[in-house]
């Protein structure tokens, strides 16, 4: 008899106390679970042992990323379900410790471990990081997580980010507009940069993580700016400095393999960090602070564009997402808005404004999701099957979390105010938009 899907409709009830959201297909073709939702298709039982062994979110990226697991139906609406049972379960959510206490979670896991047979573990999928006991964020260890994400061929991000090859969020005026495509938007938040770091003819911007140099094309291109990107990836530069040559701007931008604290030729009139304070790490928050405002002259502007998360009642109980750390970002380290800006605060820089653009980021991670699905062939033919499905994931799964303010994206500007106090700030903000 064909059961497996009822049968593990019962166990997840009794795990996590409530029957789950989806509907759920097993191999051996049994369905159970709510008429009309989004079905979680369990493609082997090996899910199961990935599960058992690994409890919890990366158990499940490691069933994702295999292929032992795939969704059926709308991926934002079955990613926003599951998340409230799996990923979302607040600080107040029992340890497995706690729940095994419990006769019918144990009784559970029993179930679990009778269905999915074979009791050895599964191998990793090979897409995983070897993650380290400890983030030190050391030069060599930022370099390697840089060249994991980073590295994975100038190709396949052609496909996902587009003509603009911008990785950070778009900056949209009306996401159904007449003017509305990726590359404007990617465009306007570039401009919206320029204009808030005042930029003009003549000076110097420092691009920490200048990724695929759109952002020193551009400065230098519509501003006038003499422009010196770093980056820690070999493939990033490599492609930027071939764009900057075909713009023929090489005599205004220099884009370098180097890491940021090596940056010794300043001072400059602005630095832009845009998506890149995310790799620092909250260890290393102060110096990178420090560092970027040694580099700025007296009266120089950072404009620091970051991701952020939550704030916890308790921030010692805070943990790097599993499935981010191992699969997309090794050593990534998110922390909220009101501490970034005490962390520059005690570098010295004044900081002018905070602006949060949320929102913004999951109509970008949208768009990046319907370019992946439009050539999927091709990036599992660039990248292999698993990474492809890594990178669906993180982006849906992150547009969900922007949409539901579980983590947000802020540019904060900010100044290194000479001994005067003169902030050379209009007197009236935000005149760039």
């Amino acid at each position: 008899m064909a059961d497996a899907a009822l049968r593990l409709q019962g166990l997840f009830a009794q795990l996590l106390g409530a029957p789950p959201p989806v509907r759920i297909r097993a191999w051996d073709g049994s369905q159970a679970g709510p008429p009309g939702a989004p079905t979680l298709v369990v493609h082997h039982r090996r899910a199961l042992r990935r599960l058992l062994w690994k409890p919890g979110e990366l158990g499940l990226a490691r069933a994702w990323v295999a292929g032992d697991l795939d969704i059926e139906g709308d991926l934002y609406t079955t990613l926003d379900l599951l998340a409230g049972d799996i990923w979302e379960r607040g600080e107040d959510a029992r340890t497995l410790t706690q729940a095994l206490r419990d006769p019918e979670v144990r009784s559970a896991v029993r179930g679990l471990v009778r269905l999915a047979g074979s009791p050895l573990p599964p191998a990793p999928p090979p897409e995983e990081a070897r993650a380290p006991r400890r983030h030190l964020h050391t030069k060599r260890s930022d370099r390697r997580a840089i060249s994991h994400h980073y590295d994975v061929g100038n190709d396949f991000y052609e496909i996902v980010l587009g003509p603009s090859m911008v990785y950070s969020c778009a900056y949209w005026d009306s996401p159904d507009g007449p003017d509305a495509t990726l590359e404007q938007a990617q465009r306007d938040k570039l401009e919206l940069v320029c204009r808030k770091l005042g930029l003009s003819p003549g000076q110097r911007l420092l691009d920490v993580g200048c990724g695929w140099g759109s952002m020193a094309i551009h400065a230098a291109r519509e501003h006038g700016v003499s422009v010196v990107g770093v980056t820690l990836s070999q493939e990033q530069a490599a492609y930027a400095r071939k764009r900057v040559a075909e713009e023929g701007l090489t005599d205004r931008i220099e884009i370098r393999v180097q890491d940021y604290r090596d940056v010794r030729d300043g001072p400059y009139d602005a630095i832009s960090s845009i998506g890149m304070a995310e790799h620092v790490g909250a260890e290393r928050y102060l110096e990178y602070a420090d560092g970027l405002y040694d580099l700025l002259k007296p009266g120089g502007r950072l404009l620091n564009h970051q991701i952020a998360r939550r704030p916890q009642r308790d921030e010692t109980t805070y943990e790097v997402d599993a499935f981010i750390d191992s699969y997309v970002f090794p050593g990534g380290e998110l922390q909220p808005v009101g501490v970034t800006v005490t962390q520059l605060e005690r570098a010295g820089f004044e900081v002018r404004d905070v602006e949060s653009i949320r929102e913004h980021y999951a109509l970008t991670l949208r768009r990046w999701v319907t370019r992946l699905e439009a050539d999927w062939e091709r990036a599992v033919r660039l990248t292999g099957p698993g990474r492809a499905r890594v990178w669906r994931l993180y982006m849906a799964a992150c547009a969900v979390a922007f949409e539901r303010n579980r983590i947000g994206v802020n540019q904060v500007l900010a100044v290194r105010a000479p001994a005067s106090g003169e902030s050379g700030m209009p007197l009236r903000a935000r005149t760039w938009n």
